[in-house]
């Protein structure tokens, strides 16, 4: 009779478990980037690739390529000053330039986010009511209700785990692509050698992918969680305080930012690929809000489809109120110097957490007010399309500053790609204001 060495026999038990490890060891790695990438898709952002996908086809899918680089520099830069100072990107900005320039900066972030949640609240309320019916009023009022409360009364740790479960909603879209009828062939086209007309709409389209794609809101809610990171560990310094701690938190910076931004990209490509493929090759070329692209799926894809395109526009839409209201909160406080952090309780920060409250009441406002959502969507994405420029300048300059940044400054070919993202959304802004003022 033999027997086995000790340990022999258990030896694929702990490779498994040792796999598991492995596993959550990089899940837990993920964090402020996963999440800002995720909230790039909100119900705004998905009205924005529908309409290029089914306006263009797949002949828009080649923007994904060039945001990628260019959006993942911008939130590599953000993040690493939040890790590096121990402060958000609206303190550092604030110690460069005058005052009165950020608090003006923040006003018109503040006024976009706000707008930008009515809309995102609207879209919530509507998909809901095409999902199971009911009023969308009602469903409006209780989204937001429930993200103030969470956001308020939630501890940031806890809460911070569900936004990054809530991610997983995006798979919805990418489950899409592999429902419909998909021409694979013109997709790879469309990214890599498209066709498309040189007119004011194309142009149109390009820029709105570039404004809800780079947005200044993500800069300030990856910069200030970054510094919540900072405040939720006993061990955790700020860099410029504990440089040995740079190699570790520089790599899950990495890691993070990279995952997220291309978590974002694919769930873009995803909806642009599902609109060309259903409502572009259909002839339905105009899409007015993500729920009304839910809605004209259904004939088309099917319910299955319908659902889970629905059900990305609520999730979404539940992930993104916290980043919008939370980064101009955390852009007010620290501009102002209050105390800033979802770490404190509401008694804590009453700053604070009056901007989250104004920001989402003001946003369901909207919803009860004669003002088209759509049309206020449009002007918010001009606002911010106008309000990066500066933005993403500023943080440029700080996060090249010895003074601020100590020996981390940031590496060049990230301050390459930071400033040709700051180049290209100047060209941006300059178009959209000649394309609306042209007859």
């Amino acid at each position: 009779m033999t027997s086995e060495p000790i340990g022999v026999a258990d030896a694929p038990l702990r490779r498994k478990a040792g796999t598991r490890l492995r596993k959550a060891a990089l899940f837990k790695q993920l964090g402020p980037g996963l999440i800002t990438g995720a909230a790039d898709d909100d119900p705004s952002g998905i009205a924005t690739y529908s309409q290029a996908g089914a306006q263009f086809g797949f002949n828009m899918l080649w923007t994904m390529a060039l945001t990628y680089p260019l959006m993942t520099a911008v939130q590599l830069v953000s993040a690493q000053i939040g890790r590096v100072t121990g402060c958000g990107l609206a303190k550092n900005i604030g110690d460069l330039f005058p005052k009165p320039l950020v608090l003006g900066l923040v006003g018109l972030l503040f006024i976009a986010n706000t707008i930008n949640i009515g809309a995102n609240l609207a879209a919530m309320g509507a998909a809901t009511e095409l999902a199971v019916g009911g009023p969308s009023h009602l469903y409006t009022v209780f989204f937001a209700l429930a993200s103030l409360i969470l956001q308020m009364f939630v501890p940031y740790e806890q809460y911070a785990r569900y936004l990054k479960w809530l991610t997983l909603v995006l798979l919805s879209y990418v489950a899409v692509v592999f429902i419909v009828k998909m021409d694979w062939a013109a997709a790879v086209k469309g990214m890599v050698a498209p066709t498309f007309p040189l007119t004011a709409d194309s142009f149109t389209v390009i820029i709105a992918i570039l404004g809800t794609t780079i947005s200044p809101y993500l800069l300030f809610w990856q910069s200030s969680q970054e510094v919540e990171e900072i405040d939720q560990k006993a061990e955790a310094k700020p860099l410029t305080e504990a440089p040995e701690q740079a190699h570790h938190e520089m790599r899950r910076i990495r890691f993070d930012t990279f995952l997220g931004m291309a978590v974002s990209n694919v769930v873009a490509i995803a909806i642009m690929m599902s609109a060309a493929a259903t409502l572009h090759a259909q002839g339905k070329t105009e899409v007015g809000s993500a729920a009304e692209a839910a809605e004209a799926l259904r004939p088309i894809a099917g319910d299955f489809a319908f659902v889970l395109f629905s059900l990305g526009v609520i999730g979404t839409g539940l992930l993104s109120l916290p980043v919008l209201a939370g980064s101009a909160a955390y852009a007010f406080g620290e501009s102002q110097d209050w105390k800033c952090g979802l770490e404190n309780k509401p008694w804590e920060a009453v700053g604070f957490y009056s901007v989250i409250s104004a920001a989402i009441v003001l946003g369901l406002g909207i919803e009860f007010s004669p003002i088209d959502p759509i049309r206020a969507l449009f002007w918010s994405a001009v606002i911010n399309g106008f309000v990066a420029v500066p933005i993403m300048a500023a943080m440029m300059w700080v996060a090249s500053q010895r003074s601020q940044m100590g020996r981390f400054t940031v590496t060049l070919p990230v301050l390459v790609f930071g400033w040709a993202a700051t180049a290209i959304m100047t060209v941006a802004a300059i178009a959209m204001l000649v394309l609306n003022r042209s007859p």
